[in-house]
């Protein structure tokens, strides 16, 4: 999970602070003016775009200076490396359109599913079927006003109910109620914990928490997707997984995952939804970072000394320039019910999928 960051002024001054601001989304207001606040241009020249990496390398079989092709018997997709950071692998366009789809289903409906917990949990308690609840626009409400127990033993927090009363009529009827609409709290999903749930607070992992095993299907895929990563022969157990939910101006800051037991053990990153920039760093702050494009259904794998590095994700795309997910807007938009809901236009504010598999010995 994520290390500590340096604070104040002295983050101001490394190179990875730098590199996040240069591409940070930046808005700025025209003067006197009522229209929506113009986001200003980044220079991505310096950020390298793998997928360009693979359709060169397949048309001259060359790849630019400091990148080189990884070669994995047995394993059938394309990877490619960095000379200067072993133990990173990217492996661009590894899931098709319609894999994407399915893990961006699974990511909304079932991941932030109880016993997993989410950035609601602390303040909520438990929420269930959350995507259903905003299609048939529930209102979560306290359930000290219903013959639910207030409080859940298991995740020690209030516990909220979904009533099908409006917003408007909770708060008249009730005063202060504490009520939120459920497509308020999709919009503000920010994170949801598979298997071993990790404790933010202790920033460590809480082996007492209730918690299921990481969907065997996940497990599959990520055990399939480490092979390039791992010593010969032996077979990669995730055992935790975290998945970001990435609003329009949000950000990953700089970090290190070093709270698993087994730093020998590569780190999944799954990424789906708009494109967003990555940045790699060294082991210290200082190191200037490498900045690339993540796409949807590019994995990426950080084993060995890269488990090392500072990363972090500054910028995602959302124009139509940008963002490359034509291909999933449109096999959305032609599902209906449940389903249309996870392109609507109110919910484009989660659009990024990152889940880190691999915690090493964590029993």
């Amino acid at each position: 999970m994520y290390g500590a960051e340096a604070s104040g002024a002295e983050t101001e001054r490394t190179a990875f602070r730098r590199a996040e601001k240069r591409y940070k989304l930046y808005k700025s207001q025209p003067p006197r003016s009522r229209k929506q606040p113009v986001v200003n241009r980044t220079d991505l020249s310096n950020v390298i775009d793998f997928l360009a990496v693979l359709e060169s390398f397949e048309r001259d079989g060359v790849t630019p200076e400091g990148i080189y092709r990884f070669e994995c018997p047995g394993f059938d997709l394309p990877i490619f490396c960095l000379e200067d950071r072993p133990g990173f692998y990217f492996i661009p366009c590894a899931l098709s359109i319609e894999e994407q789809c399915h893990w961006i289903r699974q990511s909304l409906i079932s991941f932030p599913q109880p016993p997993n917990r989410t950035n609601h949990t602390a303040i909520y308690g438990p929420i269930s079927d959350l995507l259903t609840a905003v299609q048939n626009k529930k209102i979560l409400v306290e359930a000290q006003h219903s013959n639910v127990s207030l409080v859940d033993n298991n995740m020690r927090a209030p516990r909220y109910i979904f009533s099908e009363t409006s917003l408007d009529a909770q708060v008249e009827a009730q005063g202060s109620c504490k009520s939120v609409a459920a497509s308020v709290l999709l919009r503000k999903l920010r994170w949801s914990t598979l298997g071993l749930q990790f404790d933010w607070s202790k920033r460590n992992y809480d082996v007492s928490l209730p918690h299921n095993k990481i969907p065997d299907e996940l497990c599959l895929l990520a055990k399939k997707m480490a092979v390039p990563a791992m010593s010969s022969g032996e077979e990669f157990q995730p055992e935790a997984a975290i998945v970001n939910y990435f609003g329009p101006s949000d950000m990953l800051g700089g970090h290190l995952d070093d709270m698993e037991a087994d730093w020998s053990k590569p780190i999944v990153s799954i990424s789906l939804g708009c494109k967003a920039i990555f940045l790699l760093g060294g082991k210290s702050r200082e190191d200037m970072p490498v900045s690339m494009f993540l796409r949807s259904g590019d994995i990426i794998l950080m084993a060995g000394q890269a488990r090392e590095c500072f990363h972090g994700v500054p910028r995602i795309f959302i124009d139509d320039e940008h963002a490359d997910n034509s291909d999933l807007s449109s096999h959305f938009s032609a599902q209906v019910g449940l389903l249309s809901l996870l392109f609507s236009k109110w919910e484009k504010k989660i659009l990024k999928d990152i889940i880190s598999n691999g915690s090493g010995d964590n029993t």
